[in-house]
């Protein structure tokens, strides 16, 4: 029969505790089911996010053809797509904690996921929180493929990759059915102009 050495058994043990730790530390395990608690709403419903007391709201969706942030130059061109742009208006009260950096997306119930129009394509398509005491509005836009619209949910979750526990939200867009979809698509507008956030006091 071998014999180890305790040293031997001591480092045995320690790589066995480090891989544990590893797997627990890796996104997916932190994203797990178990560690993640989602709050739905719809549109005109203010959610809290995170619990940092601070509450985002889903205003208004808009379709467009084209986009174009309200302090383009006159020189500046639209940007078309061969899709179909969806405008998210949201407002956002901040509480006492400074709220995670969000990450929002779309989600399709095909299982596409759109992250939204590249901030050097369109300045102006955000979604963030203003100072301690203060309300913001904006949009934030998405290139949406058009057989995607029907039940479409916007996602928000913050940008931290490891916490003990996680919430994220979820906002129902109101696009039940595909013949509702259709008819946002067909009645879209030729050009949607992005407006800049606008902060003001909270009430």
């Amino acid at each position: 029969m071998k014999l180890y050495r305790p040293a031997t058994v001591l480092v045995g043990v320690l790589f066995v505790l480090l891989g544990g730790l590893t797997r627990l530390a890796t996104p997916d395990q932190v994203y797990d089911k178990q560690n993640m608690k989602v709050v739905h709403g719809t549109i005109g419903q203010p959610l809290d996010y995170t619990g940092s007391g601070s509450t985002v709201e889903v205003t208004r969706i808009q379709f467009a053809q084209s986009v174009i942030d309200d302090n383009a130059d006159d020189d500046d061109k639209p940007l078309d797509t061969n899709g179909v742009y969806v405008a998210v208006e949201w407002d956002t009260v901040r509480g006492p904690k400074k709220p995670d950096l969000v990450d929002a997306t779309l989600l399709a119930d095909s299982g596409s996921v759109y992250q939204s129009v590249s901030a050097n394509d369109v300045a102006n398509s955000n979604l963030d929180f203003p100072d301690a005491g203060f309300a913001r509005t904006g949009a934030i836009v998405f290139e949406v493929n058009p057989a995607d619209v029907d039940n479409l949910t916007l996602r928000l979750r913050p940008t931290m990759l490891f916490n003990v526990y996680n919430s994220e939200i979820r906002v129902d867009l109101g696009i039940p059915t595909e013949r509702i979809a259709q008819q946002l698509i067909d009645n879209a507008k030729p050009e949607y102009v992005v407006p800049r956030s606008v902060t003001r006091v909270a009430s």
